[in-house]
């Protein structure tokens, strides 16, 4: 070996490879070398948990088995296999990645960095998890798994949040990476991340590279890494208006096509301003949208969900059409809706809850006024 840096590269690159081929996860987008179907799990993968992404992974491929079968298909069809997955802005960039990759490189995902990178939704961590596992490419996937790793392994003790701190372990990650079995070694560390060197209480008896880390070393992986307390999330209030026609069909309308759950659909209303009147809220947020002057009525309840950086309370209220036609004025689209017609369009899960409320039946696990959902007797 040249130094030692060398001699710690070529023993943790034997050892983690050596311990995956005995311990790897079977999951089913490493029984495949095909670039489109490890390019939609590592999207997949992003913000969720594996056992989380397995049932939708199935179900998108069967939906859209190619390339160009996605390219081809309505955003709405795609929005609605991503239902309940979250962060729904991968399922768009998903859908515009395919379009460039039918129209701009003939059906292939690129196999170079600089090219994979202008996709939409793709960035550094991504390009080098699709480009190591699909092309053998030696390059890093480094995600929050791999960045504690490697402040354990290296003691290192400055912020992870740091900007800095996170280009400073790019290149030592990029510096581990092996010529041979570059996929292996990254799925090794996110293996390793996810099943050993735990955010808590890491099991370091169990790992394959204990000897080497300088955290065990120094009684130090409870504490590595270090990170910056996150300030409390903020409380948001929204109100949703129940709007019948008479036939009893709700009044429904399309989100804008940038911004919060963009392009699903949703029953009319908004935010609530700090301070604003709840009442007067919903009638200017459904004037706003569809252009239209309603009454308010009766509360039907409300429902909780928690974002990534908010936390929602959405309440909803009975109204009645006073005056004017729906038109689609801060949406997209609008419609009357069946129960049916419900069911078959994409919304976000707090919209599923709230229908859940108002709509007996709607949904088969009950969730009540609160936000929670009710046992079955």
């Amino acid at each position: 070996m040249k130094n030692d840096a060398d001699k710690i590269k070529y023993l943790l690159s034997r050892r983690l490879l050596a311990w995956y081929r005995r311990n790897q996860r079977s999951l089913p987008w490493r029984k495949t070398s095909d670039p489109y179907r490890i390019w939609i799990s590592e999207i997949m993968l992003q913000q969720t948990q594996v056992d989380t992404a397995i049932p939708y992974y199935h179900r998108f491929l069967k939906a859209f088995p190619t390339v160009f079968s996605l390219a081809r298909a309505p955003l709405q069809d795609v929005l609605k296999s991503w239902e309940n997955l979250g962060y729904y802005s991968r399922a768009r960039n998903i859908y515009a990645a395919a379009k460039v990759i039918v129209e701009k490189f003939d059906g292939r995902i690129p196999d170079h960095l600089e090219a994979i990178k202008t996709l939409p939704g793709i960035g550094q961590y991504t390009a080098g998890a699709i480009l190591s596992i699909a092309y053998g490419h030696a390059l890093p996937a480094v995600d929050g798994n791999v960045r504690r790793i490697l402040c354990r392994l290296f003691a290192i003790r400055n912020p992870l949040d740091d900007a800095q701190e996170q280009k400073r372990l790019q290149k030592l990650a990029a510096s581990l990476i092996p010529v041979k079995h570059p996929g292996d070694f990254n799925q090794a560390l996110m293996d390793l991340g996810a099943t050993i060197c735990k955010a808590k209480n890491p099991d370091c008896s169990r790992c394959p590279v204990a000897g080497h880390c300088q955290a065990r070393l120094h009684n130090l992986q409870n504490v590595l890494p270090i990170t910056v307390k996150t300030p409390a999330i903020p409380h948001r209030q929204a109100a949703a208006a129940v709007i019948r026609n008479s036939k009893g069909m709700l009044l429904v309308v399309q989100r804008p096509a940038s911004g919060l759950l963009a392009s699903l659909w949703k029953l009319p209303g908004g935010f609530i301003k700090s301070g604003e009147d709840m009442e007067n809220s919903l009638r200017h947020s459904v004037q706003e949208e569809l252009g239209i002057s309603v009454r308010t009525g009766k509360y039907l309840g409300s429902v909780n969900h928690t974002y990534t950086h908010f936390r929602l309370t959405l309440q909803t209220h009975e109204c009645r059409l006073l005056k004017g036609n729906p038109n689609p004025l801060g949406c997209q689209n609008w419609r009357w809706a069946s129960p049916t017609d419900l069911q078959n369009l994409p919304l976000s899960k707090i919209d599923r809850m709230i229908l859940a409320v108002i709509l007996p039946g709607a949904d088969s696990k009950k969730i009540d006024k609160k936000g929670k959902r009710l046992q079955r007797s």
